[in-house]
């Protein structure tokens, strides 16, 4: 159907550029118009496949948390059980008055394909994680409460994972153009990650090599 709106409207000869919106497809179709425009076409002479950089980001930093894997999941499946019911949300809720905490953030489960919401999980969760130490005091049910180390770790990944929800949301803009905004961005987190390669925290080490390999290819 494509194909044959460029011909209908006379303007298979003269498309420089295509903008898609699906990585798991672009590569297939791509290949697809290639074949049917033919070998003279202007795509064959300087065919330049700019991919996704909201996608390859997401990418990059689900490999970096792969290295706090354990402790994401201890999160969430406590976000999990405390979100299952109304009254399990309710239960939560009075115990942040108990602790004299505002509940003005509330709890939300992540997407684990969209790095970003299991960003804004975690977050979210931090605030509350002396709530979380107290109801696992009062209901034996729950047993995926994480402890003080997973806290620290998600803590501090949370801070550093700042940046690329910064440049996520700009490169996901659609009010705006971004194309300009790319390079400089990048250049920003491969300058990041090289620092953190090297800060002599273990985790933080390992996790900036995992999005180093990643960002390399």
């Amino acid at each position: 159907m494509l194909m044959e709106t460029f011909l209908e409207w006379n303007i298979d000869r003269k498309l420089s550029t295509l903008t898609v919106d699906n990585c798991t497809t672009n590569n297939a179709m791509i290949n697809i118009l290639l074949d049917k425009f033919g070998g003279d076409h202007i795509w064959f002479k300087g065919f330049f496949h700019v991919r996704c950089a909201a996608h390859i980001l997401n990418l990059i930093v689900k490999d970096g948390l792969d290295v706090i894997k354990s402790s994401i999941e201890k999160v969430r499946d406590s976000v999990a059980y405390w979100t299952a019911s109304l009254k399990r949300e309710e239960k939560f809720e009075d115990a942040t008055r108990q602790l004299g905490i505002t509940y003005d953030r509330k709890l939300s489960l992540d997407c684990p394909t969209r790095w970003n919401s299991t960003f804004l999980m975690l977050q979210n969760a931090i605030e509350y994680k002396s709530v979380f130490g107290r109801l696992k005091l009062k209901d034996s049910q729950y047993k995926c409460c994480p402890n003080d180390d997973d806290w620290e770790l998600t803590q501090d990944i949370c801070e550093r994972l700042e940046i690329f929800d910064k440049v996520t949301l700009l490169f996901s803009g659609t009010s705006y153009p971004t194309s300009h905004l790319f390079f400089s961005d990048v250049c920003d987190i491969k300058v990041t990650l090289s620092e953190w390669a090297i800060c002599g925290i273990d985790h933080v080490e390992e996790m900036a090599n995992n999005m180093i390999e990643k960002y390399d290819k």
